[in-house]
């Protein structure tokens, strides 16, 4: 799944081609997706995009009067397409946006599990973006307020930091690599945690995040750019994905164990 910096990337790519510009209609080619798509997408007629913004894990393109609000899902990918040239669509591309500048904007799921939603009122009070926590690369996510929040949780540190009511859009990935940099073991209990340990937590969260988005995020599984181009962060892991690989510090071999269904990978050497 396309995680904060994956989703970052994405919108970035795609705000020049389509900020100020007109989507003169769509073609949606399969009616429902994780849920239905809303028939104000279908009918889409002459709506100018002033703008194009992210949201944890969500792409919200900002029309005059509403708002779609995108989800990737598990295999979810928009790319930029030119209509002179020849196009071909494939069973597993289920939503083009003609734009006026004679581009599409393509929306392809093979598993089907993104969506798109259409918001008439303000759309930060959306029934899905209302429930987010805060966004981990801005001021208010810092020591102090993740602090606040591991005093209060009997949890593990990593099951936390996936919270997405507390902060959003962080994911496994990042989760797991922004802890080893933090030498803090995802196993121990947030309210273990002191106050100069998650000062370097949140640090480390925050450069590892902006390091991602840097170098076009993590291509894992089927994530690919907008130009179809991979990331290249997972270049850069320590430990996501290296079980029984030798750790990059100690020499300890990685260890992989299940949080909530999720896979954790760290070093039991170096992580505390």
């Amino acid at each position: 799944m396309p995680e904060l910096p994956e989703v970052e990337v994405i919108k970035n790519m795609i705000l020049p081609y389509l900020k100020e510009k007109i989507i003169n209609y769509s073609i949606i080619r399969t009616k429902k997706l994780k849920y239905i798509i809303p028939n104000n997408i279908i009918k889409i007629n002459n709506q100018k995009i002033l703008d194009i913004k992210r949201r944890g894990r969500y792409i919200i393109i900002i029309l005059l009067k509403n708002t779609i609000i995108i989800h990737l899902g598990m295999t979810g990918k928009l790319c930029i397409l030119n209509k002179n040239d020849n196009i071909f669509y494939s069973k597993h591309d289920h939503i083009d946006l003609i734009i006026d500048n004679n581009l599409i904007l393509r929306y392809t799921d093979v598993r089907k599990f993104g969506f798109w939603l259409w918001e008439i009122k303000n759309y930060k009070k959306n029934v899905f973006l209302k429930k987010l926590g805060t966004e981990p690369l801005t001021t208010k996510f810092n020591n102090l307020y993740l602090y606040n929040f591991t005093k209060k949780k009997n949890i593990a540190i990593k099951i936390l930091l996936m919270d997405n009511k507390i902060v959003t859009g962080i994911g496994n990935i990042y989760a797991n690599e922004s802890l080893f940099l933090s030498k803090i073991s995802p196993v121990r209990i947030s309210n273990t945690l002191n106050f100069k340990e998650i000062t370097i937590l949140v640090k480390n969260i925050k450069n590892i995040l902006y390091k991602s988005i840097k170098y076009g995020g993590s291509t894992i599984c089927n994530y690919k750019l907008p130009n179809n181009n991979i990331g290249n962060f997972s270049k850069y892991f320590f430990v996501y994905g290296k079980k029984d690989k030798l750790c990059k510090i100690c020499k300890n071999k990685i260890t992989r164990i299940f949080q909530r269904n999720r896979s954790t990978f760290f070093c039991y050497k170096c992580q505390k």
